[in-house]
């Protein structure tokens, strides 16, 4: 499932793609045929995410709100202008460490291409080309054809003079009135990118420290804290030794605010990157190699049966939640 890093970087393409601009909007899948016509022709006015759902503002005061969901993924083509808070000076896009030293001119690819312009969300087979704009290089021509042919099942394009935004598989697409993004947001607990960080991190302290449900359950919940998803939860619960399941209301609350604070930098990290990374001083040829493979990025994510890197003991893997859980049974006891 896309977790919250994932949806930052997509309102920040939206931010630097499609806002101010006029938008055509189609179903070609056929099942937000209705929504696209409400949208259609309209002017992208803003953006923003909060956790895991995404806001597109039109005139009007008319909203898109997107909720990837399991397998949900947008699919960019076309020209592509480089979000700059994730792009380096020269407009290549770029990677630091933990510390913000500069280590690459030229993105470093997963299998999964997870650090891609292209699509960003679920993984994908295949990705689409894109003819990048003269602020970023580095990735590879489109064929000329445009708008770009329609594959497989869309939900929704959204179409500029020369950017084009497929949405696949999402578990939510919809328009919002002004006051229903209000109450959808409403529901949903802080996101660091987007509430004050200290008094998001009172609302997610005084939550968990209340309630009796695991503390693994608890990082999952949206109502809780937004954007943690089946990767996070696992590291973050690993990274503060804690057994998964704590009840909320048992674990001490210096925890509890170390668990958020360690939530603002990973989700920070992730943005900047695209990638959840999560190990912790790493050199620079440590750092390159987990940037290309997730096996070398996580410290108990999807390493069942593999010997902990900190003491050996193999790693457990449960359901927790309808999700598979990874967690060290002597690190986080």
């Amino acid at each position: 499932m896309p977790e919250g890093h994932s949806v930052h970087r997509i309102a920040r393409q939206f931010d630097r793609n499609y806002v101010g601009r006029a938008v055509r909007a189609s179903s070609p899948q056929g099942r937000f045929a209705e929504g696209a016509e409400l949208l259609d022709g309209r002017i992208a006015e803003g953006v923003r995410a909060v956790g895991k759902q995404m806001f597109l503002g039109f005139e009007g005061d008319t909203w898109l709100r997107v909720h990837l969901g399991m397998y949900g993924a947008w699919d960019f083509a076309g020209e592509i202008v480089a979000d700059p808070t994730i792009a380096s000076a020269n407009g290549r896009m770029g990677q630091t460490n933990q510390r913000g030293t500069f280590l690459e001119d030229e993105p470093i690819m997963d299998a999964a291409g997870e650090n891609s312009l292209t699509s960003i969300g679920a993984p994908r087979k295949a990705r689409v080309h894109v003819r990048m704009s003269e602020q970023t290089t580095g990735l590879p021509e489109d064929d000329g054809e445009w708008p770009p042919p329609i594959v497989g099942q869309v939900r929704l394009r959204l179409l500029t003079d020369v950017t084009c935004a497929d949405l696949r598989g999402p578990t939510a697409c919809q328009v919002q009135s002004p006051d229903e993004v209000i109450s959808t947001i409403a529901k949903l607990g802080p996101d660091p990118l987007v509430d004050d960080v200290d008094q998001g991190e009172e609302r997610f302290t005084a939550v968990v420290r209340r309630k009796p449900t695991p503390i693994g359950l608890l990082l999952m919940d949206q109502a809780v804290v937004s954007g943690i998803g089946n990767v996070y939860r696992a590291e973050l619960l690993y990274r503060a030794r804690l057994d998964p399941h704590t009840p909320g209301r048992d674990v001490p609350e210096e925890v509890v605010r170390e668990l958020w604070r360690d939530w603002v930098k990973l989700l920070a990290i992730g943005v900047e990157t695209g990638q959840m990374m999560t190990m912790d001083d790493l050199d620079p040829d440590q750092w390159r190699a987990a940037m290309a493979s997730r096996d070398d990025r996580h410290w108990v994510y999807r390493r069942a049966g593999l010997p902990c890197r900190t003491c050996a003991t193999a790693i457990l893997l449960e359901e927790m939640g309808a999700r598979k859980l990874y967690w060290c049974p002597f690190c986080q006891r």
